[in-house]
Formats: C-alpha cells, structure tokens, sequence
C-alpha cells in the first residue's frame, strides 16, 4: 500500500501498543495496552512522527530531542497531540520516553509500532526487514493529512520542518 499523502484521510483500526508513562495511576503505568489511534485522534490536530528504532543514536541525539523541546510550539500551532512511533516494544519505548524526561500526557506519546505494520501500510518502511523509516505526518482536526515526508532529504521529518508546514 502507497504511503498517506497531503489530501488522504487518516484510516480507522489503526492501533499502536503503549504502555503510559504516568504516575497518576500507578496501575496502567508501564503496561502494555492497546491504543486505538483511530478513535484517540479523530477531531484532533496530530503530529506523527517515526524513527527506525528507540536508543538509536541518529534517533537519540538529534531527532527526538527537538521534537520534546519545541512542544509548546506545536501546542501553540493547535497541535493537540504529538506521537512518536518505532517498531519497538511498549516497554522500550516507555522507558526510551523516561529516559528523555517525558511525564504523563503533556509530552510527547511514545507508541510502539510493533511489527512496522503502520509503517508498512501507510508510512514508509526503513526497507531493513521489521523496521520504521523516519518520516513524518500531521493531520487536521478532520483527519486529513497535511503534511507527509520521507527523511529521503535530511530534515524533512524534523521538528523544525513540521512545524515550517503547520
């Protein structure tokens, strides 16, 4: 299947695995569930962005940490949520979100992409068996697709050129 481009709508039944990091509720937190990014984001305004793997480095030091740092920014182009995904489990990226000083649901969501099977379907694959490519979307309150790039040039699925296109 071709990626989602600038027009398309995103799918229903798409659903990512998570485990929450918070610490209101000690009892979901950490555990893997379920989270029904259909219904989770249908009328609101999401920014997702992939990487091929939690802990990479290129991930790591440079496409992560301007994703967390401009927040507010995207908050202040009515972004209502910013979602990061990898075909990691929930666990990794839980703790790869901890480890970046993400704390309940005023961050960044750290989603799990088991399998690639998103990114296979309507993203792009890293074409190295079970691994996310790095790209990025952003979709309207309507569920459109606004903005749709592969990392084919360098920084077209960084923080700074989603938020040139919001």
């Amino acid at each position: 299947m071709a990626p989602l481009q600038v027009g398309d709508t995103f799918p229903d039944g798409v659903k990512f695995e998570w485990a929450p990091i918070t610490d209101s509720d000690p009892t979901v937190c950490g555990r893997p569930q379920e989270y029904d990014a259909s219904k989770e984001w249908k009328g609101k305004k999401v920014v997702l962005f992939s990487v091929p793997g939690a802990f990479t480095p290129g991930c790591q030091a440079n496409h992560l940490p301007p994703y967390l740092k401009n927040y507010k920014e995207f908050k202040n182009k009515g972004v209502d949520i910013v979602a990061v995904i990898a075909s990691n489990d929930s666990w990794v990226m839980n703790a790869w979100g901890k480890v970046n000083g993400a704390k309940g649901e005023d961050t960044v969501l750290f989603l799990s992409d088991t399998k690639s099977f998103f990114s296979k379907d309507y993203g792009w694959s890293a074409g190295m068996g079970d691994r996310n490519g790095r790209w990025a979307m952003a979709f309207d309150k309507d569920g459109k697709v606004i903005y749709a790039d592969n990392e084919k040039a360098s920084g077209v699925s960084g923080a700074e050129a989603v938020l040139a296109k919001l």
